[in-house]
């Protein structure tokens, strides 16, 4: 299908993406962008008129939002095995897209100070910041990883607020998270990852 290209800043939820990546095993190029810079030029926002990373492109084909680039990358390499047959995707779903709504939702208007009145939770997607935990801490410890027994695209993105929210303060720090946490963290592909991009920070603070 071509070339597959990542758009990212190291300090961004590019990070999400490049563990992603490292786990398909593939060759990919690395575009970084700055903030407020090259993120906003007329090239990129051909990409992502967002004016946001991360990004990819592989061939004529250009994905945004880091929920449905770790979908297409799952799909696109499935010799990795990062995603279940498609007849066995209820969790993977499930869970995948949870992260991308209830819980990040959850997660920033806690971060910024916003909270959700009982009379307004109807209208909110993820209702009450306690339900969102308690249905994350169920995701996270009925089974070895979000889907079941095997590692997939879900447990990246899952993982990643998971690590981010620990690292924070945003999320509740539960055993059960540190734990599942403490499972992705020793794959060969995250660290390989980490690495990457924290080499990649130390580069951009260097030449800043």
């Amino acid at each position: 299908m071509g070339e597959l290209t990542f758009y990212t800043n190291p300090m961004s939820r590019g990070r999400i993406i490049r563990w992603m990546l490292e786990e398909t095993g593939v060759p990919y190029k690395t575009e970084i962008l700055g903030f407020g810079t090259s993120m906003k030029s007329d090239a990129y926002l051909q990409i992502n008129p967002m004016g946001k990373v991360p990004a990819i492109r592989h061939g004529a084909t250009v994905v945004t939002e880091c929920a449905a680039i770790c979908a297409y990358l799952a799909d696109a390499f499935p010799e990795a095995n990062l995603a279940p047959p498609t007849t066995d995707r209820g969790l993977y779903y499930r869970w995948l897209f949870f992260a991308a709504g209830p819980l990040e939702m959850a997660v920033a208007n806690k971060a910024m100070g916003f909270e959700i009145t009982p009379d307004k939770l109807r209208m909110a997607g993820c209702g009450a910041f306690g339900d969102v935990m308690n249905t994350l801490e169920r995701a996270v410890s009925e089974n070895p990883f979000v889907a079941g027994e095997s590692f997939t695209a879900a447990d990246v993105y899952v993982g990643a607020h998971i690590g981010w929210g620990l690292q924070f303060g945003s999320i509740e720090k539960r055993q059960v998270f540190v734990d599942y946490l403490a499972r992705l963290s020793s794959r060969p592909a995250f660290k390989r990852a980490a690495q990457i991009d924290e080499e990649a920070t130390k580069e951009l603070q260097a030449a800043s």
